[in-house]
């Protein structure tokens, strides 16, 4: 287990998360005039859309949380970085129920999955950040005191991760897969385009450009003791592999050329999820008609169109916040979250986040008294607490 993995994981995870929260609140957006106007309509106008994406960026890389973040360390337990995201989601005036937050969090968890297991080197990881860093600054852009927050987060990866070795990055590859291997929740998109299997496991791809580096497989080349070669030996590799692409910028600045981690929605389309091993609403899935995709094109599906329905209640007073639902109705969600199984619910309460100091020092105190159950080791279950308690005082 490489105690260097933690920071990447909370990054793209977050990464992940502004992705599906921008695209939907852009979605949703209405004009200024018109709420206005009317002040029942159900939406938010692009104020209240920066206004989220500012308060959760600026949260997420904050300088004294960042410090604790860096600090080499196990991954902390799947329940307690599920309460990180919780309150980071609620940073700002928006809302989300548990059953929304479970679902936000599963579709940031399966992306970020199914990223890791398609990057071709485990030194591309770090590519797959930095996508993920470029998209969250460009998100910031006209707010100067943000984008110092993140360059200073750039400089903090680059002096940290750019001289490790490539074991070091297969160590910190095989420490996410092994946090993510019992996750197997099934994602209406992935199995549409054929890159998830029913029971909610990935398909990799036997196409594409081979790693940077690296030659395309199907050839053996045998040498005598002096180094000269005296024999070659050619093999169906039983693929369709291209040749390497360049390689990417591990710079501040520069082209990544792997589109893995990159904002790519452009689409909205409705996205189910579902837990690995029910077979509701199986049958939707067995009629697909699409080509395989090379590993961008993938990519750029998945990323395109991983949300589905949002519905927005506003009330008059916009200080009071606003809710998010990330399912088609509110019976959707009452439903999703009578049916998730126990091993899957983290317990977490409801919150309204709002930004005048009474509603603050309510929200201070219930994020107090979130706490971290199940049966765990007290080193285990004090894991992670440092975090927490510095998310208490941002």
């Amino acid at each position: 287990m490489s105690s260097r993995t933690l920071p990447l994981l909370f990054i793209n995870l977050g990464g992940e998360m502004l992705y599906i929260l921008d695209q939907r609140l852009r979605a949703q957006n209405i004009p200024a005039d018109k709420a206005k106007k009317d002040s029942t309509v159900a939406g938010w106008i692009e104020e209240d859309r920066r206004r989220v994406m500012n308060d959760i960026i600026t949260t997420m890389f904050n300088k004294k949380f960042l410090e604790e973040l860096f600090k080499p360390q196990e991954l902390y337990s799947k329940k307690a970085l599920r309460t990180v995201f919780d309150r980071l989601a609620h940073a700002s005036i928006m809302r989300l129920n548990q059953a929304s937050m479970d679902k936000l969090y599963d579709l940031m968890t399966m992306a970020f999955k199914y990223q890791v297991l398609l990057c071709p080197r485990p030194k591309d990881i770090l590519l797959v950040s930095f996508n993920h860093m470029d998209a969250i600054k460009d998100f910031v852009k006209d707010t100067p005191s943000i984008l110092s927050q993140i360059d200073e987060t750039y400089q903090q990866i680059i002096e940290m991760y750019t001289p490790l070795s490539s074991g070091e990055f297969q160590l910190i590859r095989q420490t996410l897969l092994i946090f993510f291997q019992d996750m197997h929740i099934r994602v209406s998109i992935f199995l549409k385009d054929k890159v998830q299997n029913s029971n909610g496991r990935f398909v990799l791809p036997t196409s594409g450009p081979v790693p940077h580096g690296t030659q395309i497989p199907g050839l053996i080349r045998m040498f005598s003791c002096s180094g000269e070669e005296v024999a070659r030996v050619q093999f169906n590799n039983g693929g369709n592999y291209s040749t390497a692409l360049r390689e990417g910028s591990f710079e501040t600045f520069g082209d990544r050329v792997t589109k893995l981690g990159t904002n790519m929605y452009s689409v909205s389309r409705p996205v189910e999820t579902h837990i690995s091993g029910t077979s509701k609403n199986s049958a939707q899935h067995t009629k697909v008609n699409t080509a395989p995709n090379p590993l961008a094109k993938e990519e750029l599906n998945l990323l395109a169109k991983l949300m589905g329905g949002l519905e927005v209640q506003k009330s008059g007073n916009t200080e009071s916040g606003f809710r998010v639902n990330l399912f088609a109705t509110d019976e959707e969600e009452e439903e999703a979250l009578i049916t998730r199984p126990d091993e899957l619910s983290y317990g977490v309460i409801n919150i309204q986040a709002t930004k005048d100091q009474q509603a603050n020092a309510e929200l201070a105190k219930i994020m107090g008294e979130f706490t971290v159950s199940g049966d765990q080791s007290p080193s285990a279950s004090s894991k992670g607490d440092d975090l927490l308690a510095m998310m208490d005082g941002l």
